[in-house]
């Protein structure tokens, strides 16, 4: 499993120091919080609640629900539902998370031109593997050129009683989306239980309402070229700007050159490099997560198009001398 750098960080929890504007307005709120992984990034979550009891049992409801999601998704679990599916080409009465997320993933593969594609693990195994051996010269052209008849999402089958991977070989990963789409879940859990103060980090965040002294949830996206530097700064809060995510193929380099990382260009099967990194705001962190990944990938003449398919949301974009541009789809 690669190690993945961390290129967002939450600024500050924030100590309880102002009551809620709410029905406990006579009651100094706590912050509850719980710290660990989820999806092989570090994780944490955020309460800010007067009943330290109630959230740590939601607390531990939430982990339960991360630990079950990972079942699904995980690609580092031998038993998860899409590590099978990709050893037997099939999965006969798929969860239902399952058929949401991976339709969700073929969407944006289409507005994506493919930039996105979910079928692009075999690449993936193929440069890991290759580079493993070699860091310097990684999978050669022949490697790429026969691995790219496997990479196609539009191939991929999908009902609620089947998902079918067509051709021999063919494997899915969602690990594009899937920390954004845990990350949503348990956001939606804790607002369906009452809890409006809330900050979901699994890897991407999501935020609800504001902190315990009353100051809005704020992140922190960090230089790819010095992570102890922060480029900028963002306030996350309710309606476009609840979820952040960001992508850096420096992140997760395969090879001694770390132009080699692991956010591979399904059209010419090496990874992308137009940019340094990008990070987008959106409602919601499934779309955030798939969409940093998208952009990331896809060369700066298709993102405004594909950004004007997505209105609500927003990305930065840090070029390769480290400066930041906002593109505008008006």
């Amino acid at each position: 499993m690669p190690t993945r750098r961390r290129f967002l960080s939450i600024v500050a929890a924030g100590a309880a120091s102002l009551p809620l504007a709410r029905a406990h307005a006579r009651v100094a709120p706590f912050t509850n919080v719980w710290k660990g992984t989820a999806m092989g990034a570090l994780a944490s979550l955020i309460l800010v609640h007067p009943d330290r009891a109630r959230a740590r049992a939601l607390i531990d409801a939430c982990v339960a629900e991360i630990v079950r999601l990972e079942a699904i998704f995980s690609l580092y679990r031998n038993d998860s539902v899409l590590v099978r599916l990709n050893a037997t080409g099939a999965a006969a009465n798929p969860p239902h998370e399952l058929i949401e997320l991976l339709s969700f993933g073929l969407a944006l593969a289409s507005l994506s031109a493919g930039a996105f594609d979910p079928t692009v693990q075999p690449l993936y195994r193929l440069h890991a593997e290759r580079f493993a051996r070699d860091p310097v010269t990684g999978p050669t052209a022949e490697d790429i050129a026969r691995v790219l008849q496997v990479v196609d999402y539009r191939a991929v089958e999908v009902s609620s009683a089947r998902i079918r991977l067509p051709r021999p070989g063919m494997a899915l990963t969602l690990n594009g989306i899937a920390q954004g789409y845990i990350t949503d879940r348990v956001a939606d859990r804790l607002r369906a239980a009452g809890f409006d103060n809330v900050l979901v980090d699994l890897g991407e965040a999501r935020a609800l309402g504001h902190r315990a002294d009353g100051g809005p949830w704020r992140a922190a996206v960090r230089d790819p070229r010095a992570t102890d530097r922060t480029l900028w700064q963002l306030a996350l809060g309710e309606g476009a700007t609840s979820a952040l995510a960001t992508s850096a193929g420096y992140g997760t380099a395969l090879g001694a050159d770390p132009r080699a990382h692991h956010l591979l260009d399904p059209h010419t099967g090496r990874s992308a490099n137009h940019y340094l990194s990008v990070s987008v705001t959106a409602p919601r962190a499934t779309l955030a997560d798939g969409l940093s990944t998208a952009l990331y990938v896809s060369p700066p003449e298709h993102a405004l198009a594909l950004l004007r398919s997505y209105p609500a949301a927003r990305a930065y974009v840090v070029d390769a001398a480290g400066r930041t541009s906002t593109p505008r789809i008006a």
